[in-house]
């Protein structure tokens, strides 16, 4: 027999299965795995990985790539974090079907939604498509550095068939679920993984208007559902709002049952209803058993606001003096706001609410400074309020100064989902349940405020190995987790272990020195557009179909990613 493409080398072998450790080579041939085993022949090219830990490539089901994809064949910072196939489309926001008369609509409502700058997209995007099976075909002829799928976003699908009156949240009529349900089955045989669909207030346009699917009938879902999963195995996707929880989910749960397609959606732990999410996941254990098939994401930490002068918010933006050089660029603003009579005007003045769904007036008891390395489960000593409290300052003073920090870069850090007991011990019961799945990175959107396409990475450092304040999880349960248990969520039973047979998508991990930076503004994108990265250092290598993408932290340049199809199966 011909030697094997690669052989990674004498690896500490997580499997995807959730057992034990165990030491192995692992062959790969034309993209596959072909043998695990001690003591195998010699590859074409070998990776060294004694010592170091070796996973399968991670399957992060939540990202908004939507327009990444069109302008960049690198799907960062995704790609850098081991993840080797992303799941984009989410929130029922996204790019097809589109009309060139709602180029414009769908754009703003990604910007809204997903914190995606306008010019970002408008300068990134080709429109090279308009239905949803040629949006498709199109990215099925472009080349990544890992593997990419989609889903049917609702809120394109209903503006496309229903025009304005769509986008103003009207009823559908019967005539526009028949032309829902038909574009959708097409887009189950072009190779849709899923439908979204979000039902939050959070969730509007960059002119301040609800998402067009905020109050969608439940025969509008069933109709949609009912038709894409009459194709081919479908996941809806959909996002909820606490307050309203308790009239949604139900609702849900009747469209899946009614049309048998499997559910996935967002859950946490809001701090105005701490315990919620408990009787929520009781809820979906009890539908589980009734055998619907579902998947409860929870993010593997808070959900965390990062506030500055460089980002899309912070606590004294609401304040007149701060508003009169908002405007201004970062190195004019600095100046002025280290002159102390600027400094004490702003101090001064107290914020007030607005319509943003992201600007939370402050609360100094829960807002941090993440510190490096960054620590997202800080004791509630360690908050600026507290702080503040210790020293005999007002915490906008603590607030202020760390922000002009670090030339104007410093960060402020508050956590408003899944830390309402000040620690991460409803995270860890949350991880554990049966019916949950690592969810929510968001890779690709809130370029400007949050930073969490890290999950995958923080999920191996914090839950693992790091976590001082409560108990760990183990790395068998966190790969599995997070490599073939979201695959098997979304339909991809090809990829997720380390078995022969299966797709050749692994990391080789340096765990000891994996390790997670402070977060970073880079001007990366389109016309210098803003997002937010963290650089992660431990990742020796991540393998897409055999071949590595990254070496040693660095990109190779090889592209083997594809589009992923669900209901032809494979990769086009």
């Amino acid at each position: 027999m011909a030697n094997p493409d690669l052989v990674i080398r004498g690896g500490s072998i997580a499997d995807g299965f959730g057992g034990e450790l165990f030491d192995a080579d692992v062959a790969i041939s034309e993209g596959r795995i072909v043998e695990v085993g001690r003591g195998l022949g010699r590859g074409t090219d070998e990776i060294d990985a004694r010592g170091k830990l070796v996973t399968p490539g991670f399957v992060d089901l939540h990202t908004h790539y939507d327009g990444q994809v069109t302008w960049s064949q690198d799907i960062t910072p995704s790609s850098q974090n081991g993840v080797t196939t992303a799941v984009m489309g989410n929130c029922g926001v996204g790019f097809a079907p589109c009309r060139p008369s709602d180029h414009v609509r769908l754009i703003q409502l990604m910007e809204g939604v997903e914190d995606i700058p306008e010019p970002v997209l408008s300068a990134g995007i080709p429109w090279a498509w308009e239905s949803f099976p040629d949006y498709m075909d199109w990215l099925s002829q472009r080349h990544f550095d890992i593997d990419i799928g989609a889903q049917l976003p609702h809120a394109a699908l209903r503006v496309y068939v229903m025009g304005e009156r769509g986008a103003r949240r009207d009823p559908a009529t019967a005539e526009d679920n028949s032309a829902m349900a038909a574009l959708a089955g097409d887009a189950v045989r072009a190779g849709a993984l899923g439908f979204s669909t979000s039902r939050t207030l959070n969730h509007r346009t960059s002119t301040g208007d609800y998402t067009p699917t905020l109050k969608a009938g439940e025969d509008e879902l069933t109709a949609i559902a009912g038709a894409m999963h009459r194709v081919g195995r479908s996941v809806l996707q959909f996002v909820l709002d606490q307050a309203s929880i308790e009239e949604d989910l139900p609702m849900m749960l009747r469209v899946a049952e009614t049309t048998r397609c499997p559910i996935s959606f967002s859950v946490a732990q809001a701090d105005r209803a701490p315990r919620r999410w408990r009787q929520t996941l009781d809820l979906i254990g009890e539908a589980s058993a009734r055998g619907l098939e579902i998947a409860a994401q929870i993010a593997a930490r808070p959900v965390g606001l990062l506030l500055g002068l460089e980002l899309s918010r912070n606590p004294f933006q609401t304040h007149p003096s701060y508003r009169e050089i908002a405007g201004l660029p970062l190195a004019e603003r600095l100046a002025l706001l280290r002159q102390p009579e600027v400094r004490a005007a702003i101090l001064s003045e107290t914020a007030t609410a607005t319509d943003d769904p992201l600007f939370f007036k402050p609360d100094y008891d829960k807002m941090y400074l993440l510190g490096d390395p960054p620590d997202a489960e800080q004791p509630p000593e360690n908050a600026l309020g507290a702080q503040a409290r210790r020293q005999g300052l007002k915490p906008e003073q603590l607030a202020y100064d760390a922000m002009l920090s670090d030339d104007g870069r410093g960060m402020l850090y508050v956590p408003f989902l899944n830390y309402a007991d000040g620690n991460l011990d409803a995270v860890h019961e949350m991880l554990r349940d049966p019916c949950a799945v690592p969810g929510l990175s968001d890779g690709g959107a809130h370029c400007g405020i949050i930073c969490d396409a890290t999950f995958p990475t923080y999920l191996l450092t914090h839950w693992t190995r790091d976590r001082s304040r409560g108990e760990k999880l183990s790395i068998p349960f966190v790969v599995a987790a997070q490599s073939r248990k979201t695959a098997l969520s979304v339909g991809l039973s090809d990829r997720g272990v380390i078995a022969p047979g299966y797709k050749a998508d692994l990391n080789v991990i340096d765990y000891d020195r994996l390790h997670l930076h402070p977060p970073k503004v880079h001007y990366d994108l389109p016309v210098g557009g803003r997002r937010l990265l963290q650089q992660v250092d431990g990742f020796d290598a991540t393998i897409v179909s055999g071949v590595a993408t990254q070496r040693g932290g660095t990109a190779t340049g090889a592209r083997p990613g594809r589009l992923v199809r669900g209901a032809r199966g494979g990769l086009q």
